[in-house]
């Protein structure tokens, strides 16, 4: 289900807020780059406007404009509490349920503000006042875009709102390899490269600065902990806590691991499992129409999008992935015919 409240959102920022733009736990690019796109808009419109995220980003985002300023509250917990309870309306970005916000959950949901959804993730919650919320559009940061056109304001994007936006459309689409075969992805890209957006500089700034551990663990990922099962057109590939302990783990170094499982010539369906933290955090990808939405909702108590989707279990690394085994055959006639 769609909704868009942009009209009364509208009158609700017709005077000067306090406004707190949050964030998912494990921020990507396109939840950095919705909410710090929004957070410079919000200022040029008269507002004062904090971002905040359950806990730090990858260093490959560390450029982005006005980084610097988002707290972090598994770090500066008692700012964070503070902006919290002075919000006249908080934000959600690019997550859909405040359950994302682990440690900060409780106290958002007993704030008083208005509280507001800009996402494009399925089944968003009805905890929020207001909602944008469209599944088909790439990403938040898109949504970030239509939101700013629809308030009349397209005037006030400038370079780094551009970076931002940009940064979270090609993160979030692969490059613009999924999640974006609607046109209007491509006039916006385009509109922003003409506002000065270089795209070959944001490039190499996200993709082209890989740690030698980093490049040694996806390395390590491909050639011993791939699995490949050619007749369930599956692969999944697992990393222990004592995997990434030997490779130096730091937060970014495993984005984009399980597309190269998904890569292989006639898998249609690809996870990549993790220990950290405690929990087992699970990536699912898919082609075509085999929905890892579906799959992560019904199994793993997760969800996301179709061909993109993640859950976290509670389960121990081995256990997992035995569920995960054991479920595959009941999916073999959707992942043989992925575009029927």
């Amino acid at each position: 289900m769609e909704n868009t409240d942009f009209p009364a959102i509208a009158e609700k920022l017709s005077k000067p807020l306090q406004i707190l733009i949050t964030t998912h736990t494990n921020p990507d690019g396109d939840a950095i780059g919705s909410s710090l796109a929004l957070s410079t808009y919000l200022k040029k419109r008269g507002h004062t406007v904090h971002v905040m995220a359950p806990d730090l980003f990858p260093d490959f985002l560390a450029w982005m404009p006005g980084h610097e300023d988002i707290l972090f509250f598994s770090v500066h917990r008692e700012e964070c509490e503070k902006v919290i309870a002075r919000a006249d309306m908080i934000i959600a970005a690019d997550y859909n349920n405040f359950s994302r916000l682990n440690d900060a959950a409780p106290m958002v949901r007993q704030s008083t503000a208005v509280k507001v959804l800009i996402d494009h993730h399925l089944f968003a919650s009805d905890e929020f006042d207001l909602k944008i919320s469209i599944s088909k559009i790439s990403s938040t940061s898109e949504l970030v875009y239509n939101f700013i056109e629809a308030m009349g304001d397209l005037h006030l994007l400038d370079k780094a709102i551009g970076e931002c936006i940009y940064t979270g459309i090609i993160t979030d689409t692969g490059s613009l390899s999924y999640s974006c075969n609607y046109v209007r992805t491509y006039l916006i890209v385009a509109e922003l490269i003409r506002l000065g957006v270089d795209g070959e500089h944001l490039h190499r700034l996200i993709y082209d600065t890989y740690s030698e551990s980093r490049l040694r663990l996806l390395g390590y990922s491909i050639s011993d902990q791939l699995v490949v099962l050619p007749d369930l057109h599956t692969a999944f590939i697992t990393l222990s806590k004592e995997d990434l302990l030997k490779f130096n783990h730091q937060i970014g170094d495993t984005e984009g691991v399980v597309n190269y499982a998904l890569s292989i010539k006639d898998i249609n369906l690809a996870a990549l499992f993790m220990e950290r933290d405690g929990i087992v955090k699970v990536s699912f990808r898919s082609k075509g129409d085999f929905s890892v939405d579906v799959l992560a909702r019904e199994h793993f108590n997760g969800g996301g999008h179709r061909n993109a989707a993640g859950a976290n279990c509670h389960t121990t690394l081995e256990e997992t992935v035995a569920k995960f085994r054991e479920i595959l055959p009941s999916y073999l006639s959707k992942l043989k015919s992925v575009y029927s």
